[in-house]
C-alpha cells in the first residue's frame, strides 16, 4: 500500500535571491544554502517583492532617500535609482503585493536580504549611492512588521531559522 501524506503549507517566505534566484538589481543572486534548501523542500517560499512590483531585471540600483521604509509608507521618504528616477510607487506596490501573498498564505514569519530598499531589515543603504549603510528597514520589511510579520536577517540566521525575530512591528 502507498501511504500519501499532504504537505502542509509553508511557514516561511524568504527574499527570492537569496534562493537562488536571479532576481537582484544587477542581476545576480546571494545564494543562502539553508534558505534554498528550505525552498527546495517546500519549507519555504521565495519572493522578491520588486519583480512581483513589476521591476525588470537587471535595473538601476535603487535607494531610499529621506529615510527609511516607514518613512516612505508615511511619505516622508522616497526610492530613487540612480539616475534620479522615482520608484517610489513601484516598492510601495511591492510591499503590498508581498503582504498579500503572505496573508493568503498564512505565512508569518519571513528572512529577508539586507541592505535591499524593498527587504532590508536592519541596514539600508543610505540614498547616496555610495555604499554607505545606515540602520533602517526596506519599504516591504516596514509594511510586513507593521502588519504583524516577524521578520529576520540572513546574516542573524547562523543555521537556526528558529531564534527571535530580528525586528518587531512598530
Amino acid at each position: 500500500m502507498i501511504k500519501h501524506t499532504q504537505r502542509s503549507a509553508p511557514l516561511k517566505m524568504v527574499s527570492a535571491c537569496m534562493a537562488g534566484v536571479q532576481c537582484r538589481y544587477d542581476g545576480r543572486s546571494k545564494v543562502v544554502p539553508l534558505l534554498k534548501d528550505m525552498v527546495g523542500r517546500g519549507d519555504a517560499i521565495a519572493l522578491c517583492p520588486e519583480r512581483l512590483a513589476g521591476l525588470s531585471t537587471p535595473r538601476r540600483p535603487a535607494e531610499i532617500i529621506g529615510g527609511d521604509g516607514y518613512a516612505v509608507l508615511d511619505g516622508k521618504a522616497r526610492v530613487y535609482d540612480d539616475l534620479g528616477q522615482d520608484l517610489t510607487g513601484a516598492f510601495i506596490v511591492a510591499a503590498y503585493k508581498t503582504l498579500h501573498i503572505l496573508q493568503a498564505a498564512g505565512i508569518c514569519e519571513v528572512v529577508l536580504k539586507e541592505g535591499s530598499p524593498s527587504c532590508g531589515c536592519g541596514e539600508i543603504y543610505d540614498g547616496t549611492f555610495s555604499g554607505t549603510k545606515k540602520t533602517g528597514v526596506g519599504v516591504t520589511t516596514a509594511l510586513l512588521l507593521r502588519s504583524g510579520i516577524r521578520v529576520h536577517s540572513e546574516k542573524l540566521l547562523q543555521g537556526d531559522i528558529q531564534t527571535e525575530p530580528l525586528l518587531s512591528g512598530i
